[in-house]
This record gives structure tokens, sequence and C-alpha cells, in this order.
């Protein structure tokens, strides 16, 4: 099933200052953080953040946090159990995750979205762990668990589905 931008909700999990400095490649999955959340921006697609427990773990990243309309925070690592999913427009169905770390909040959240019946994504290229194992393994389980793994370009060219989308050449810019 390819992701639709008319039924798609971006969900950033976790991508907060004090946690990021012990992510495997931290830098790199912020950048792709960064990269898919502004192309859903051009798209009107809804961007949601969670954050872990702030006041130990800080706030997301600022750029991100600015891109995000909602930002949802949480205790527990599934944040479907602090009211996540009140937040999930109801007339979307497809949601994108990304964010960290991969093995416990971000795949904790995607399991709880898998049971409430949403089409889970899991943009690969931008989730991240203290290690590259836990990563792995977490990824496995997720497919195993019946979420999709795409890539954030490959996010990026469903949601457009063509070169003649009035935001093309912006999103490539982005891409590219």
């Amino acid at each position: 099933m390819l992701a639709s931008p008319d039924q798609s909700v971006l969900l950033i999990i976790d991508m907060q200052s004090k946690l990021m400095p012990a992510i495997e490649d931290h830098t790199h999955v912020l950048s792709q953080c960064i990269r898919l959340a502004k192309i859903a921006q051009q798209l009107d697609i809804p961007i949601i953040g969670t954050e872990e427990n702030p006041e130990g773990l800080g706030e997301n990243h600022p750029e991100l946090k600015a891109l995000c309309q909602k930002t949802v925070t949480k205790f527990h690592f599934d944040g479907c159990s602090d009211g996540l999913i009140n937040h999930i427009p109801t007339d979307r169905k497809q949601l994108v995750l990304v964010g960290c770390e991969a093995h416990v909040c971000l795949m904790q959240t995607a399991l709880g979205l898998l049971e409430y019946g949403f089409a889970v994504s899991i943009a690969v290229d931008a989730i991240g762990s203290r290690q590259s194992l836990d990563k792995t393994i977490a990824t496995m389980r997720l497919k195993e668990s019946g979420a999709t793994l795409k890539t954030v370009e490959m996010l990026a060219f469903e949601w457009l589905r063509t070169c003649k989308h009035p935001s093309f050449k912006s999103a490539l810019a982005l891409i590219k």
C-alpha cells in the first residue's frame, strides 16, 4: 500500500535534547526526521510529536518541535497509554513513525497503534537507538508485527505520486 498524504500523519517520537547525544549516528537521524517533517509540512500532513518525561530528557529538538502541530507529553513507553491516540485526526489511518529509541518508545508506540488498527510505517533511516543491534532487532520485530518499513525518500515520493504535484520541486530540493 502506498502512503497517501490525505490519510497520513507523521509521528515524531522522543527526539529529545538530552537523549540525542547518546543515539548512534544521531546527527543523521535528526537530519532525516527534519527532512521528512518539512516535506510533510509542505503537503499539509499533520505532524505530532511526543516527549518522554521532558523534565528529565528535555524537549524535542527545537527545529522539529516547531514543525509539530501538537506535542504530547508521555511517561509510558507506548504513547498510546498516555493519550496519543486522542490527538490523531479521526479521518487519517496511515501513521508514519520516526524518532527514538527504536527498540523502546518508538517500537512500543508502533505496536500500540497497530493494535488500534492503524496502518503503521516506519521510516527506518529516521529512527535510532544507542546500540545498532537494538535498532536492528526492533526493525525486524516491527516488520513481523505488521508495520511497513520505508525510507524517507520512499515516503516522499509516495506522498507526491507524480512529478506534476505542485510541491514536487520544493520537496525534491529537500530529498536531494
